[in-house]
C-alpha cells in the first residue's frame, strides 16, 4: 500500500499560484479585496504551520491535561469568533447563552463520539480526540453564528408582530416561536445540504485525507459517515440549546419585548 506523497516546499509554493490568479481577477474587476486576500492567505499559512508544530508535540506527548487544554483553547476561540461574526450588538446575557450552548453541546457530542462511537482507548488519544473535536466545534460554531444572526434579525424585524401577539395574550415562547424555528432551520441547513452532496458532488476533507494516506476507501467512508452524523448531532444540539435559551434574553420579567 502506497503512502501519501510528501509535498516538498517548492511544490507547496506552486499552489500559491491560485492566490495570484484570484488577485488578478479581483484587481481586473475593480473589486477592492486584495488586502483581505493577502492577509487571509498569510494568516492561514502561519496559523497552520504553528498548528502543525503544536500537534506534532501534542501527538508525541499523549497526556489528558494537554488534550483537554487544547480543546478548551479551541472552544474559547470558537466562542469569540461567533461574537465577531454577528453583525448586530449582543447583550451580555445572549453572549453567556452562546458560550453555554457551545460548551455543553460540543462537549456532550465529543464525549459521546469518542467514548461510544469510536470506543477510543485511551479516551484522550490526541491523534483522534483533537481532529474530531475540531470538526465538531468548527461546524457548531458556524451553525450557532447563523442561528444568532437569524434570531437577532428576526426579533428586530418582527418586533411589531411579537408585541401584538403579547398584547393578545401570547407568551414570549409562542410569540417568538416562528422566529426561533427559522433560526434553528437556517443554522442546520448548511450541514444538511453538505450531507446531500457528499460522495457524489464532492469528497469531504477527512475522507480525502485518509484515502491519500493509503487507507481503504471503504474504511474512509465508514469514518466519514460517522463524523458527518457526529457533526449533525453537535450542530443540532448546540443550536437547539441556544435558540431555546437565547430568545428569553429578549424579554423582561413582565414578558415585555426588550431590544
Amino acid at each position: 500500500m502506497e503512502g501519501i506523497v510528501d509535498l516538498q516546499v517548492f511544490q507547496l509554493l506552486t499552489a500559491y499560484i491560485f492566490i495570484l490568479i484570484l488577485l488578478f481577477i479581483v484587481r481586473k474587476r475593480g473589486i477592492k479585496r486584495e488586502k483581505e486576500i493577502i492577509i487571509s492567505s498569510i494568516r492561514m499559512t502561519l496559523q497552520l504551520i504553528l498548528t502543525g508544530y503544536i500537534l506534532t508535540y501534542v501527538f508525541s506527548n499523549s497526556n489528558p491535561f494537554i488534550t483537554i487544554s487544547v480543546i478548551c483553547i479551541m472552544e474559547t476561540f470558537a466562542i469569540f469568533n461567533i461574537y465577531k461574526r454577528v453583525k448586530s450588538p449582543l447583550s451580555f446575557n445572549l453572549k453567556k447563552i452562546i458560550a453555554l450552548s457551545m460548551v455543553i453541546g460540543t462537549s456532550v457530542s465529543i464525549l459521546y463520539f469518542i467514548l461510544i462511537v469510536l470506543n477510543l482507548s485511551p479516551w484522550y488519544n490526541p491523534r483522534y480526540f483533537i481532529p474530531i473535536s475540531g470538526m465538531l466545534i468548527g461546524n457548531s460554531m458556524t451553525g450557532i453564528s447563523l442561528g444568532v444572526n437569524k434570531l437577532v434579525d428576526g426579533m428586530i424585524s418582527k418586533k411589531h408582530i411579537i408585541e401584538t401577539s403579547l398584547m393578545l395574550g401570547a407568551t414570549p415562547k409562542k410569540a417568538s416561536k416562528s422566529i426561533v424555528n427559522n433560526a434553528f432551520d437556517s443554522a442546520i441547513l448548511p450541514t444538511i445540504n453538505a450531507m446531500v452532496g457528499m460522495g457524489i458532488v464532492f469528497l469531504p476533507g477527512m475522507m480525502t485525507g485518509q484515502i491519500l494516506s493509503g487507507i481503504s476507501p471503504l474504511s474512509a467512508i465508514k469514518y466519514q459517515i460517522a463524523i458527518m452524523l457526529g457533526i449533525l448531532g453537535s450542530v443540532s444540539l448546540t443550536v437547539i440549546i441556544f435558540v431555546q435559551l437565547g430568545y428569553k434574553t429578549f424579554f423582561n420579567n413582565e414578558h415585555q419585548l426588550k431590544l
